[in-house]
């Protein structure tokens, strides 16, 4: 791809994140779940947006996956854990931009598979 199609790819990501922030928003109770992916690999973390901290955080490059499905489930098993030992059971998805399609599907799917509210 040439670096003008690039820059229109990251350009609409970007335009949809906007958009799709614009009506999320975590608290506490439910907080946010944003995920990133990179070509190597998967970053997601819960954030309270009413005090702007992170409340638990995951990384497949810790956790030493790819960013493909199967690394996805991996690692949303591992954070479900992470916001269980949080007394964390619900949490709004924020796909980042992302369409809701292969890695990023693969992740929240596992994540309602292992016990959270999505």
């Amino acid at each position: 791809m040439t670096a003008k199609v690039l820059k229109r790819k990251l350009a609409l990501r970007l335009k949809r994140k906007r958009r799709v922030r614009a009506k999320i928003s975590g608290c506490p109770v439910c907080p946010r779940i944003s995920i990133f992916k990179s070509n190597r690999t998967i970053y997601v973390q819960a954030i309270n947006d009413v005090t702007a901290t992170t409340i638990a955080a995951a990384s497949g490059k810790k956790l030493g996956i790819k960013a493909n499905k199967d690394g996805a489930v991996v690692l949303a098993k591992e954070f479900a854990a992470a916001l269980k030992a949080k007394g964390i059971e619900t949490g709004v998805f924020d796909r980042n931009g992302y369409l809701y399609h292969g890695v990023v599907a693969a992740f929240a799917d596992a994540l309602r598979e292992n016990g959270i509210k999505l």
